[in-house]
């Protein structure tokens, strides 16, 4: 797969991070909303760069697959659940 491609689909999952933590767990992200869909973005492109030029004979589905599991743990570095739990704006979730 080119470059090129492999960049906005790195892009793409580093987006897509930011904002299902902001939609999941908004409360454990108290800063602005940019702060985490920027932190998404960059994690994104910064892991999956690394991550293709590691493994460079690849499978790009592998490639693609680690890529989505850094991001999403990059991204949750920001959380923030001792400020939720301090002023009680975390769901509760009923089951």
């Amino acid at each position: 797969m080119p470059l090129p491609l492999e960049a906005v689909l790195f892009a793409a999952i580093g987006l897509l991070a930011g904002l299902v933590a902001l939609k999941v767990l908004p409360e454990y992200y108290p800063m602005a909303r940019g702060l985490t869909v920027g932190t998404g973005l960059c994690a994104g492109l910064l892991s999956g760069l690394v991550i293709r030029f590691t493994l460079a004979d690849g499978d790009p589905v592998v490639v693609l697959l680690l890529t989505a599991v850094s991001t999403g743990l990059l991204t949750s570095v920001l959380a923030r659940p001792d400020l939720a739990a301090r002023h009680g704006s975390h769901r509760r979730r009923r089951g």
